[in-house]
C-alpha cells in the first residue's frame, strides 16, 4: 500500500512542479510514507527521523505521511518536533499548500474522510524501470478486528461515521480500468490490486444487473451489515483481466469471508491471474479468534482452504498469523500450530502482538502475554510453518512454470515469480536466437530448491495467454 501511495504522491507533487530526488544528500524534502500496523514499523521511522535532523538543520524539510502521521500528529510535531509537515492518508491532495506552509513550526492535515479514492489522479511511478505496478481500488475497512489500528488511521476513525457511512470506499471501476490501461501502455507487466480488505471491493456508482453475494458461505459472519448491490471484486477481476490479458494480476489484502465460489472459479480459470491466495487465518483457536472478531471458525476456515485447493489446481496458500494476543493460553496457541502444520503454507507472515492505541483491544481487553513467552511462540511457530513450507516448495520441482523477469542477481541470474509468487531464479538464457529480456514472461522447468527458492532451466519466452 504504501509503494501505491508513494506514486500518488508523486503524481500529486509534480503536477506542482516538484521533482523526485535521487537520494537523501540532494533533496531538499524527504517524505516517508509510513504504516502504524506494528510498533516495529513505528520504531524504523523514529530511527529514520533522527538520521534525517542534519537535513532539517542545513534548511531541508522532512515530512511524515501515511498512517503513523495520522496516529502520532502530536509526537511528530510537538514532542519530538523532528518533522515539518504531518501529512494523513486522505490529505495527500493537500501536501503541496502543507509544504508551501512549511516554514512556520510545522504544518499538519490528517482529517480522515469518508469518500475520498484519489480515483481522479493518475499516479506515476516513481522508479520507471519497474515491470510491477500497485493500484489501490478502495481504501478503509469496515471489519474492526479488534487488534487492527487500520480502521482508524486509513478508515473513518469514528463510531458515528462508521454507523452512518461506512469506513470502506471502493473506487469507481471505470477510473481502475483507466489506470490499468495507462500502466500496461508503459510496459508494466504485473499489477497488484490493492485495499485494506481488497475482496469486499463493492463499486456503488453503477447499478449491476447480477445480484451477488460474495461472501465465502454462511459459516462467515461479518460484524457489519453486509450489502449486495453494486459491482464487486469478482467483477473488477473479470473486468481487468479481460482489458489486459498480457498483464499478470495479484491482489492483498483479503479477508477469508470475500471468497465465493465464482470467485475462485475465475482465479483458476484466467491464465493471467496469479493462482496465488492469501488467506489471512491470525490464530486457529476459536476463542482467540472471537476475541479478535474475525467472524469466523476454525473449521469455517479450513473448509475454505480445501475449497480453495479444489477449485485452482497448484494454487499457492500464504497467511497471517499473531501470537501472544491479549489472554492467549498454551492450549490455544497449540490450536495455532495445528493450523499451520495442516495447511502448510507456502508463505507466511507470522508476528507477536503488539497492542496498538485506539483499537477495541487496548479498550476492552489486556495485553497480558510476557514478551519472552510472545518470543517463544513465534520461534515455534516459524519453526512449524517453516516445516510445512519446505515440503510445499520441493513438491514443486520438476513443474513447469511461468515467471515474470525482473532482475538479475549478482550471479547475472534473471530472478521473478511463478504465478505461485515463488521466487524463481533462471540459470541460463533462452536456447537460440532469443535472450531474455526484462519484463519477459519466460517458461521454465524447476530443478531444485535452494532455501525458499526455485532454482530453474529456462524453455521458452511465452506469453500469459499461451
Amino acid at each position: 500500500m504504501n509503494f501505491a501511495d508513494a506514486d500518488l504522491i508523486n503524481a500529486i507533487l509534480q503536477s506542482h512542479n516538484y521533482h523526485t530526488s535521487s537520494s537523501d544528500a540532494t533533496a531538499d524534502i524527504v517524505l516517508l510514507v509510513t504504516c502504524a500496523i506494528r510498533s516495529n514499523a513505528e520504531d524504523k521511522i523514529w530511527r529514520r527521523l533522527e538520521r534525517l535532523q542534519p537535513l532539517r538543520k542545513r534548511g531541508g524539510k522532512v515530512a511524515v505521511l501515511g498512517c503513523m502521521a495520522e496516529r502520532l500528529k502530536h509526537q511528530l510535531l510537538e514532542g519530538r518536533k523532528m518533522v515539518d509537515v504531518v501529512c494523513g492518508p486522505d490529505a495527500y491532495r493537500d501536501l503541496p499548500s502543507l509544504l508551501a506552509r512549511s516554514d512556520e513550526e510545522g504544518v499538519a492535515n490528517v482529517m480522515l474522510s469518508v469518500d475520498e479514492t484519489y480515483a481522479d489522479i493518475m499516479p506515476v511511478q516513481i522508479d520507471s524501470s519497474r515491470v510491477s505496478a500497485c493500484v489501490s481500488i478502495m481504501r478503509g475497512c469496515n471489519n474492526m478486528c479488534t487488534y487492527c489500528i487500520v480502521p482508524f488511521t486509513r478508515g473513518s476513525g469514528t463510531r458515528k461515521v462508521y454507523l452512518t457511512a461506512g469506513r470502506e470506499r471502493s473506487r469507481p471501476m471505470e477510473s481502475i480500468l483507466r489506470e490499468v490501461k495507462h500502466l500496461e501502455s508503459f510496459g508494466i507487466k504485473q499489477i497488484t490490486l490493492l485495499g485494506q480488505n481488497v475482496n469486499s471491493y463493492r463499486d456503488v456508482s453503477v447499478i449491476s444487473e447480477k445480484t451477488r453475494n460474495s461472501l465465502s458461505s454462511s459459516e462467515f459472519k461479518p460484524i457489519y451489515k453486509y450489502r449486495t448491490e453494486g459491482l464487486h471484486f469478482v467483477d473488477l477481476l473479470d473486468a481487468v483481466s479481460s482489458a489486459a490479458p498480457n498483464v499478470r494480476f495479484r491482489f492483498t489484502s483479503p479477508h477469508p469471508q470475500f471468497f465465493p465460489v465464482h470467485l475462485l472459479k475465475l482465479i483458476a480459470e484466467r491464465p493471467n491471474i496469479a493462482k496465488q491466495v492469501h488467506i489471512p487465518a491470525q490464530s486457529g483457536s476459536d476463542s482467540v479468534l472471537a476475541r479478535m472478531r474475525r467472524g469466523y471458525t476454525k473449521d469455517a476456515y479450513l473448509s475454505l482452504i480445501d475449497r480453495i485447493r479444489e477449485e485452482i489446481p497448484n494454487v499457492t496458500l500464504s497467511s497471517d498469523f499473531i501470537v501472544g494476543f491479549c489472554g492467549e493460553t498454551e492450549e490455544e496457541f497449540q490450536e495455532t500450530l495445528g493450523l499451520a502444520a495442516k495447511v502448510r503454507y507456502e508463505r507466511s507472515y507470522n508476528f507477536a502482538y503488539s497492542l496498538r492505541e485506539k483499537t477495541k483491544a487496548h479498550r476492552t481487553l489486556v495485553d497480558d502475554i510476557p514478551p519472552l513467552v510472545k518470543k517463544d511462540r513465534l520461534r515455534r511457530l516459524n519453526e512449524v510453518y517453516e516445516h510445512g513450507r519446505v515440503k510445499r516448495i520441493n513438491a514443486m520441482v520438476g513443474r513447469k512454470e511461468v515467471v515474470l523477469a525482473e532482475n538479475r542477481n549478482e550471479s547475472g541470474e534473471w530472478m521473478g515469480r511463478s504465478s505461485g509468487d515463488i521466487r524463481v531464479n533462471i540459470e541460463g538464457d533462452v536456447r537460440g536466437d532469443l535472450e531474455i529480456q526484462k519484463g519477459d514472461f519466460v517458461l521454465v522447468e524447476t530443478t531444485r530448491r535452494q532455501g525458499g527458492i526455485l532454482m530453474a532451466r529456462p524453455l521458452s519466452i511465452t506469453t500469459l495467454q499461451e
